[in-house]
C-alpha cells in the first residue's frame, strides 16, 4: 500500500467522547476534521488541537441530513485530498419506554444514531474504495447487545443494535477494497450526557461493572486510536467492548 496522508473525520466531536477522540487522534499525528452541529464547539476543539501542534478544520453539519452530509464532505475534500479514517460518533440517548415514546422521538433517534452512520459511511466508503484503504469506526453501545438497561431503553438499544449490524455488513463489503469497519461499545461513561444520573443510579450501574468505576471519554478515544492505526489492519467486523467488564458474559 502506498503511503497515505492520515486524515480523520469525527462526527459529533464538539464535546464529550467525540472531543476526546479528535484530540487523541490529533496527538497521534492525524489531521482532523471536527464535525458538530455547533460551529462554535467544533472551532473550540480545533483550537485545542492546534495548541497541541496539530492540524484541524471545523465542519458544521447535521449528519442526520443527507444534504448537510453532502456539503460536509464537499467541504472536507476542499481541504484534503483523501479520507483515511471516519469515526461515526454523533448520537443521542432516548430514555422513554416503549409505551411512552412517540413516533417522532423514535424517528429522531434513528436519524441521529443510525441514518447518520449510513450517510457518512457511504460517502467515506466511495473515496476509500478508490484509495484501496480506509478505517470506519462506529461508536455503538452495550445497549445494542443487551437491549438497553443502563441509560437507554428499547428505542436506543434498537438504534445501537443497528449500528453493530451495519458495522459487520460494511466489514464484509469493504474487505476486498482494504476498508476496515469496526465498532466500539462503551458502557457507562462520564460525559455531559450522563451527568444527570442520580447517585443511586450511578451506584447501581457501577455494581454491574467489575472495575467498579465509570469509563472516561479518553478510554473510548484510546480504543479508537488503536483501531485507526496500522496495528489493527487485520481487524475488521470487530465489536469492541470498552466497558469496565460489563459485558463479560
Amino acid at each position: 500500500m502506498k503511503t497515505l496522508q492520515r486524515t480523520a473525520l469525527v462526527t459529533g466531536a464538539g464535546q464529550g467522547i467525540g472531543r476526546a477522540i479528535a484530540l487523541a487522534l490529533a496527538q497521534d499525528g492525524i489531521i482532523i476534521a471536527v464535525n458538530d452541529l455547533s460551529k462554535e464547539r467544533a472551532e473550540a476543539v480545533c483550537q485545542e488541537i492546534r495548541e497541541l501542534g496539530g492540524a484541524a478544520v471545523a465542519l458544521e453539519a447535521d449528519v442526520s441530513n443527507s444534504d448537510s452530509v453532502d456539503q460536509m464532505f464537499q467541504q472536507f475534500f476542499s481541504h484534503y485530498d483523501q479520507l483515511t479514517i471516519l469515526v461515526n460518533n454523533a448520537g443521542i440517548v432516548q430514555t422513554q419506554g416503549l409505551l411512552e415514546i412517540t413516533q417522532e422521538s423514535w424517528d429522531r433517534v434513528m436519524a441521529v444514531n443510525v441514518r447518520s452512520v449510513f450517510l457518512c459511511s457511504q460517502k467515506a466508503f466511495e473515496k476509500m474504495k478508490i484509495a484501496g484503504y480506509g478505517k470506519i469506526i462506529n461508536i455503538a453501545s452495550v445497549a445494542g447487545k443487551q437491549g438497553g438497561g443502563l441509560l437507554g431503553t428499547s428505542c436506543y438499544a434498537a438504534s445501537k443494535g443497528a449500528v453493530i449490524a451495519f458495522t459487520k455488513g460494511v466489514a464484509r463489503e469493504g474487505g476486498p477494497w482494504g476498508i476496515r469497519s469496526n465498532a466500539i461499545t462503551p458502557a457507562y461513561t462520564k460525559t455531559d450526557m450522563t451527568a444527570h444520573l442520580s447517585p443511586e443510579k450511578q451506584e447501581a450501574i457501577l455494581k454491574m461493572m467489575p472495575l467498579g468505576k465509570p469509563g472516561r471519554p479518553e478510554d473510548i478515544a484510546n480504543a479508537v486510536v488503536f483501531l485507526a492505526s496500522e496495528s489493527s489492519d487485520f481487524i475488521t467486523g470487530e465489536i469492541m467492548d470498552v466497558d469496565g467488564g460489563f459485558m463479560r458474559d
